[in-house]
């Protein structure tokens, strides 16, 4: 059966590849820690309980039907008044796109945008760009990140590549690396894509950032979160918001994202969204709306998912640290936001139990999964080089399983 080129060419995601195989060695019976997926445990960590007590009201009252195409006013008031209460943006009610999660915001946000060829510039690791533009006909401008620099896009890096380009996909905190931009960095950016706008003629399509902030209330320590309009307001006709309810309140199966910005290409997306009918279900929509609204109740919950991420986050890289310190290949970045840690385990050249070799990340990842049940994602699933760098989640960790994952490891790794 003939598909198109695009079809064909699509790759499917190496993150559920792994997936697949972690669930092959369970289903055997194999333990596994399994910190690979960007999700939570409901058990470990479960939705508020204000949010599950006003779903199962909304569809107590029969809030069945279909929810307005951009999303349910009252929803889109509370997302306003969420937004400036936790972010300092300033939106009308009315800049609000809500959809089924921020993946067909991203989808609405690239389709709005781009033509064939056109240029879309995203530094390397980050999630899943690399598919958005396949699938657009984009020409992908990926520029690699370095761990000295937390895995940010640095301006100057960025500078040679603006001329022409339409689109800037920025996520901070950044999934996969658990890192942010900080405001004197994401400063500098801005800067540059202002003075490229201002340089561009008129009637020419503007450079704009797409700034995904879906991980923007789960910072940790001292970390702060910024944003392009936070720190200069003239970013705003360019800047397309992306967040949502999924990370911030362990709520990935609601399917409740939203993405605001400017005006007429908001509408765009809403237009794109309605045709593929990828709406947020009315009923967790208006529960939604009635949770955002408890400002008391919303406080303490994100105030209960950040201590609870942070303890599990500082526990694997105290960790992590402790094997370095023993003289093991092995490093990490102290946790600054996000479920994720960035770990590096620098296996090559090194001569393990059993005179196993390892030649590449991909080996190191089947190494740790085979030999101690410690399931990561490389870097490499997020576009990157080879290189011995990996994503933890902790969405699934119990603190009780960290210290004998650490046995595990020490274990695998020899003496």
């Amino acid at each position: 059966m003939d598909i198109s080129r695009m079809a064909a060419g699509l790759q499917p995601s190496a993150i559920l590849q792994l997936a697949g195989e972690i669930r092959q060695k369970i289903e055997a019976g194999t333990p596994v820690y399994n910190l690979t997926i960007g999700d939570f445990d409901p058990a470990i960590f479960p939705i508020p309980q204000l949010l599950k007590e006003e779903i199962g009201r909304a569809y107590q009252e029969n809030e069945t039907n279909y929810p307005v195409a951009n999303g349910m006013p009252e929803l889109r008031q509370a997302i306003a008044g969420f937004t400036r209460r936790h972010t300092g943006l300033d939106y009308d009610a009315e800049a609000f796109l809500v959809a089924s999660g921020a993946r067909p915001l991203i989808f609405s946000a690239y389709m709005s945008l781009l033509d064939p060829d056109d240029a879309v510039i995203y530094p390397a690791p980050s999630w899943n760009n690399n598919y958005y533009c396949h699938i657009m006909g984009a020409r992908q401008v990926v520029i690699p990140t370095l761990p000295e620099d937390n895995f940010m896009l640095p301006a100057a890096q960025l500078r040679p590549h603006l001329a022409g380009a339409s689109l800037l996909a920025l996520c901070s905190p950044l999934n996969p690396t658990g890192t942010v931009f900080s405001e004197a960095q994401l400063r500098a950016i801005c800067e540059l894509v202002l003075e490229e706008n201002a340089r561009r003629p008129v009637g020419e399509k503007p450079l704009y950032v797409l700034y995904d902030q879906i991980y923007g209330n789960l910072t940790h320590g001292d970390t702060r979160h910024v944003t392009p309009v936070g720190i200069f307001p003239e970013m705003r006709p360019y800047t397309i918001f992306i967040d949502g309810i999924s990370k911030a309140f362990a709520a990935t199966g609601l399917r409740l994202g939203w993405g605001f910005g400017p005006a007429p290409l908001i509408g765009k997306m809403k237009a794109i969204t309605s045709h593929i009918g990828a709406w947020s279900a009315r009923a967790e929509q208006v529960a939604t709306g009635r949770f955002l609204s408890r400002q008391e109740e919303v406080a303490q919950s994100l105030r209960h998912q950040r201590e609870q991420v942070y303890m599990r986050l500082q526990a694997f890289y105290e960790g992590f640290q402790r094997l370095k310190q023993k003289g093991f290949p092995i490093d990490a970045i102290a946790p600054q936001a996000a479920i994720y840690l960035s770990v590096k385990i620098d296996l090559q050249h090194c001569l393990l139990p059993g005179g196993q070799a390892v030649h590449s990340p991909a080996d190191t990842q089947q190494y740790l999964l085979d030999a101690a049940g410690l399931a990561l994602v490389p870097f490499e699933a997020f576009g990157t080089p080879p290189m011995p760098w990996f994503r933890l989640s902790v969405g699934t960790a119990r603190m009780d399983d960290i210290p004998h994952i650490f046995e595990k490891l020490e274990h695998a790794l020899g003496q």
